[in-house]
């Protein structure tokens, strides 16, 4: 049962294709809540998408339009409709150790709670989490940032003064650091953060943009929340400059923090008062899940947002999360034209965070934790795996999106308040 009502079920998209609600709104969710397709049907209205809106396997309830929809539109951008955590996404290393290397250390006694509480010294947590300092490796990071956003004459001081000592700091809600393993036992480092409080701030006050600009041409909407800002226009232009430069600044996010675990973990590896472990990356992959790009799709081109959607081109690698205490994985796309080259992001949640809080327990979120070293506290109820859906369905109705190339089981989670 879903935070919004009961769920309606459809067959699987990836045995029988997305079902066609109608001529604007294909759908390969085989849960979807009645309050989602509701949303769903609302946003794909607007007269400026085309050809369709297309419903991932992981759609819920969003600010103004559905998570886990990939929404193309020409001449017009609708700000909520690509989110509020601008750039957010996923970033992942395999790495050449094995579940047999780590059984050693812990053996040795360095038990994974110190590699946790390593990791969790290294990256600032929570919402209001930042550096206290700029890191060496930070520096180059944050000099790309100030050129780029130069270019347009905008200045990120405005929406967040803290952004250069955020950068490199994970946040809250569904925001995570993971040592995970694969189908092979390889270790796999593992994280998900966005753009933190400066891309809130850029994608907050381009809305309200929006809906001043809608109310001041007498524009009626179907939900205020899907103001849109035409191209053309210097309002548009300065959200594309913004909401692009807050993207490459969630990338470069995950990459500071990712340095930083890769380095933890080496340091974890070298055992109680031995030298850091070097850490070879076999493969490193960075995706957004909120984000707007140009695109041809159909043969006409368009702006693509994908809101809780990754880009699934052919052969295009990406990573898909479950929860906290369930499977991810690594994936490839299969450039389904269909679905516009897209695939789910992850889980989706089945209930708002207030209702999980309602609906479960500490001792639920510590059975299904089991054999997962975290920090046990009751603040991350609203997380807990019972809270999302179940993977194993998305995974299934994405079957003719992506196909999986490895299947990541985590062995330590760490989380913001």
């Amino acid at each position: 049962m879903s935070q919004d009502s009961a769920e309606t079920s459809h067959p699987p998209a990836g045995t029988t294709g997305p079902e066609v609600i109608n001529d604007k709104l294909l759908n390969w969710a085989s849960l979807l809540e009645p309050a989602t397709r509701a949303q769903a049907e609302q946003t794909a209205t607007m007269p400026f998408i085309a050809p369709y809106l297309a419903l991932m396997p992981d759609a819920h309830l969003g600010k103004g339009s559905t998570v886990g929809s990939v929404i193309p539109t020409v001449g017009a951008i609708m700000p909520a409709a690509v989110g509020v955590d601008i750039g957010c996404g996923m970033i992942a290393v395999r790495t050449r150790y094995a579940k047999a290397d780590v059984d050693a250390v812990v053996a040795a006694g360095h038990p994974l709670s110190r590699l946790r509480t390593a990791i969790e010294r290294a990256v600032p947590l929570s919402a209001g989490g930042r550096n206290q300092r700029i890191a060496a490796t930070a520096e180059p990071r944050l000099a790309e940032l100030e050129n780029l956003a130069a270019r347009p004459g905008f200045d990120p001081d405005v929406d967040a003064a803290s952004w250069r000592y955020q950068l490199g700091s994970l946040g809250s809600g569904n925001h995570f650091i993971e040592v995970s393993l694969d189908e092979d036992d390889t270790v796999w480092l593992f994280l998900h953060s966005g753009s933190r409080g400066v891309g809130n701030r850029i994608a907050s006050r381009h809305i309200a943009i929006a809906k001043k600009i809608m109310e001041r041409e007498g524009v009626t909407l179907p939900n205020r929340d899907l103001a849109y800002l035409s191209e053309g226009t210097p309002e548009f232009d300065a959200y594309i400059a913004q909401m692009q430069w807050a993207q490459r600044y969630a990338l470069l996010n995950r990459e500071e923090m990712m340095d930083r675990v890769v380095t933890e973990f080496g340091r974890w590896l070298g055992g109680p008062g031995g030298a850091p472990a070097p850490v070879d990356e076999v493969e490193r992959i960075n995706c957004h899940h909120n984000f707007t790009v140009p695109e041809e799709h159909l043969g006409q081109r368009v702006w693509l947002s994908r809101k809780g959607a990754i880009d699934a081109h052919r052969g295009v690698a990406g990573l898909i999360p479950g929860s906290m205490g369930t499977a991810s994985y690594v994936v490839e796309g299969l450039g389904n034209e269909q679905a516009l080259c897209s695939s789910p992001h992850g889980a989706g949640r089945a209930y708002s965070r207030s209702a999980a809080r309602r609906a479960f327990t500490h001792d639920q979120l510590r059975e299904a934790m089991r054999g997962i070293e975290f920090r046990d506290s009751d603040v991350f109820l609203d997380e807990i795996p019972q809270a999302y859906k179940d993977i194993d369905v998305v995974m299934a109705d994405a079957a003719d999106l992506v196909t999986v190339r490895h299947t990541l089981r985590q062995i330590v989670n760490v989380k913001g308040d």
